[in-house]
């Protein structure tokens, strides 16, 4: 096992950078696949029969991702195997990865390394004596970069999809590690009980789930393609360590341990074996009933439960607590509302540290040395926490028993969480488990030990029975922020221009020094004094902040055991804007610039200094998406970007475009049909003129879908040898003096001869060694009709 799968990891990723359409991707992967899968097919068992086919299919969908766009895709590659019963099965289970990789990186972890898994797979299933009782089908999707393609087409046009009842999702945001459970269903309870009941080194998290599906994190997986096109449940794992790497040149198979891909399959093997012999799995859609609640405890096992259930166990829990505290609130004591009002201080007072920090230009100094976030904003929270209290235990209630003002804030603190666990059930979040920690656990400890909360000063018993009493919850809470900062800080060097990294940090550090300080902040009333507490904090944030503020933590790391890159991406652009009468009115060449990190190119400038604020792109106002070639519309995320005068490129392979008819129809409409053929990849922005309304066209399911801020955005990728694009739009018009249509079209030169001009490998050796630039070659053509 543990050879067979680290030599398909270390072959598929020898492969190179497999990018849709290019010759690696279509003809290489797809041939080694094939040569693995036809070898495994040689040596299985009589038990098991085993089909294989090559899908190319083309279609188009909308999607409601990023600034939300419409996708077609031409006869891109499936490689899809099913093995079932020698008699033939009628319900199937999906396991799905995909071998294609994003430009320029080798994905080693994004996916290949899922693939391997599934090959292995394949090969000790069909080895085995025991049949199954459902068919498994194994999808190596070879366009899942290009949003998700490959999998519409499969499950939208494949035969075989008819018989799928359940799936499993193979993915990747980041490299290595333990693979982490983050989506189940939607609803089908069963699904969940199956990975509880069959994977032998769980990670799942219900959290992780709420997170990733509220849309905070900028990314996707084929999960959605299935859940919303195929109405079929399932479960979506991706391995989540080191994500400073992920969709980078460093995502190199010598990267990922053996272990992982061990861990991750035996985990998948066990599930997939457990479903593809469930009585269940035949009658899926008889379970479809609710939600789940699940979370693993330190990896050792997973606990699940209905959400209906913990909907019932919530509510009982509030409402004791609230019986509590209703009795507690008769009695004179001094009300405890300052718990809420020291924590908007200290997310007020470490935010402006954050905005300071970001305002001299020192955002991202923990992005390589994590342990700078907590020195920084953990002790300024922590300080400003104790802070408060101390003044107001002074000042304010200095006549106070001190065991009284123990009671009153622990109090507060339950009365917070008790209305957070009955605000959060209410909103149907299953994430309220956590509040329900955070109450149950300390009322209990409470009721156990209220003689020694009555008692003078914090003794040593006291202390000892009251954490133990809290172990629970502060455990799991350590545990699950563990789990939080490594998935979410890596993401902050990939968010764009636009969001403050330093802020979400401090927000998310701020909220975890709050949680984890609620039930303590009565200890700063107990003891005599916290002042010696107060100096090593304050001590700790200031020297810090001097630090930070000099500049000695360098944000990125090109450390070859563990680099922690900038990542910049450049496209050499040509750009012609056309008038009415087809004439070039204005053309330019460049080399367009994005940093992908809130510091934008502040850090190279010293390196190349010709890129600097001075050649920030202005925006054409009058083109769609401003004129820019996006390869996607994520130009909310990038508003700071750059473009320095180059010399013309003139591919070898040069976009041809034309107005195939125009149409009048009746109610004041006209219909634009287009011809369009070029390399793998082409991006299309649409925009209607004054007097003119986008009504229909072509594409998805044939009513457009503008993205954000009006205009309208088609992702087009297709494999080899497909034929042109033939589109058509159109347009209700009430006045058309000046035209109806801006149409624009970029063409990207992902790989081969076309990809990188001289210019643009110039310019990126001269790139430091601890960014990851990303280059090709791309063409832009506005047309107005």
């Amino acid at each position: 096992k543990y050879y067979s799968r680290r030599g398909y990891l270390d072959n598929i990723t020898a492969i190179g950078p497999r990018t849709v359409g290019s010759p690696e991707n279509e003809v290489l992967a797809v041939n080694y696949l094939l040569e693995q899968i036809r070898r495994i097919e040689r040596e299985s068992t009589d038990a098991h029969k085993i089909s294989v086919d090559i899908q190319r299919p083309t279609g188009s969908f909308s999607i409601d991702f990023l600034g939300g766009f419409t996708s077609y895709y031409a006869n891109i590659t499936n490689v899809v195997v099913k093995l079932e019963p020698r008699n033939g099965a009628e319900h199937a289970v999906l396991s799905n990865c995909h071998f294609d990789s994003v430009p320029n990186t080798p994905g080693a972890s994004d996916d290949a390394v899922s693939c391997a898994v599934m090959l292995e797979i394949l090969n000790t299933l069909s080895k085995s004596s025991e049949s199954l009782q459902h068919a498994v089908i194994f999808l190596f999707n070879g366009a899942e970069e290009n949003i998700l393609q490959a999998s519409h087409g499969f499950i939208t046009q494949h035969e075989w999809a008819k018989s799928i009842r359940a799936f499993i999702n193979l993915e990747a945001a980041g490299v290595g590690g333990k693979e982490l459970v983050f989506q189940t269903g939607p609803e089908n309870p069963w699904l969940v009980q199956a990975y509880v009941v069959a994977a032998k080194h769980p990670f799942a998290s219900v959290v992780a789930q709420e997170i990733f599906q509220s849309g905070i994190i900028p990314a996707d997986t084929d999960f959605r393609i299935y859940r919303d096109f195929g109405n079929v449940p399932g479960i979506d794992l991706a391995f989540i360590e080191n994500g400073y790497i992920y969709h980078t040149e460093y995502d190199t198979s010598d990267r990922i341990l053996t272990d992982s891909i061990q861990r991750a399959g035996d985990n998948i093997l066990a599930v997939l074996k457990y479903l593809a012999t469930s009585e269940k799995l035949a009658k899926s859609f008889e379970y479809r009933h609710g939600n789940v609640v699940f979370f693993d405890i330190l990896g050792l096992f997973v606990l699940a439960y209905p959400a209906r259930v913990g909907t019932i166990m919530n509510y009982i829990t509030s409402a004791i607590a609230f019986f509590y505290l209703s009795k507690k609130v008769l009695q004179p004591k001094p009300r405890g509302n300052l718990t809420l009002t020291s924590w908007v201080c200290t997310l007020v007072a470490v935010l402006m540290v954050a905005m300071f920090v970001s305002f001299i230009g020192r955002a991202l100094s923990w992005y390589t040395h994590f342990y700078v976030s907590v020195s920084l904003y953990g002790t300024a929270a922590a300080a400003k926490l104790i802070l408060v209290h101390m003044l107001a235990k002074k000042f304010f209630y200095k006549n106070v028993n001190e065991q009284s003002l123990g009671d009153v804030f622990f109090d507060a603190s339950l009365m917070i969480w008790s209305i957070a666990l009955a605000v959060m059930t209410q909103m149907g979040l299953c994430s309220a488990f956590i509040c329900t920690l955070w109450v149950a656990f300390p009322l209990l400890t409470k009721l156990m030990i209220h003689r020694e909360f009555s008692q003078k000063g914090a003794t040593i018993k006291f202390i000892l029975m009251y954490m133990l009493g809290m172990f629970v919850p502060y455990l799991y809470m350590l545990y699950l922020s563990w789990t939080v900062f490594e998935m979410f800080t890596p993401v902050m060097g990939r968010s764009g221009s636009e969001i403050p990294p330093d802020m979400v940090l401090a927000g998310f550090i701020v909220i975890f020094t709050m949680i984890l300080s609620s039930y303590f902040i009565n200890f700063i009333y107990l003891v005599k004094s916290t002042k010696t507490t107060l100096i090593t904090l304050t001590t700790v944030f200031v020297v810090t902040l001097i630090l930070v503020c000099s500049g000695i933590f360098f944000p990125y790391s090109s450390n070859a055991a563990n680099p922690k890159p900038k990542r910049v991406f450049l496209q050499h652009t040509s750009r012609r804007f056309h008038d009415l009468d087809g004439n070039v009115v204005k053309s330019d060449s460049g080399i367009w610039i994005n940093g992908f990190d809130y510091n934008g190119i502040s850090h190279i400038t010293p390196h190349v200094p010709e890129i600097n604020d001075t050649i920030r792109t202005p925006c054409e106002e009058q083109a769609p998406f401003c004129g820019l070639p996006w390869i996607l519309p994520v130009h909310f995320m990038f508003r700071k970007n750059w473009y320095l005068p180059a010399p013309e490129i003139l591919p070898r392979s040069p976009i041809q475009f034309k107005l195939l008819s125009k149409k009048l129809i009746p109610w004041n409409s006209v219909r634009l049909s287009f011809e369009v053929s070029g390399p793998s990849h082409m991006s299309l922005y649409v925009r209607p003129r004054a007097g003119a309304a986008l009504s229909r066209w072509s594409l998805g399911d044939g009513m457009p879908v503008a993205s954000l801020g009006g205009d309208y955005f088609v992702f087009y990728s297709r494999g080899l040898h497909a034929a042109p694009w033939h589109f058509w739009v159109e347009l209700t018009v009430s006045k058309h003096s000046d035209g109806i249509l801006s149409l624009a079209i970029a063409a990207h030169y992902f790989f081969g001869e076309d990809q990188k001009s001289p210019q643009l490998y110039a310019l990126l050796e001269r790139f430091p060694d601890w960014t990851f630039s990303s280059g090709w070659s791309c063409t832009y053509d506005l047309f107005v009709f």
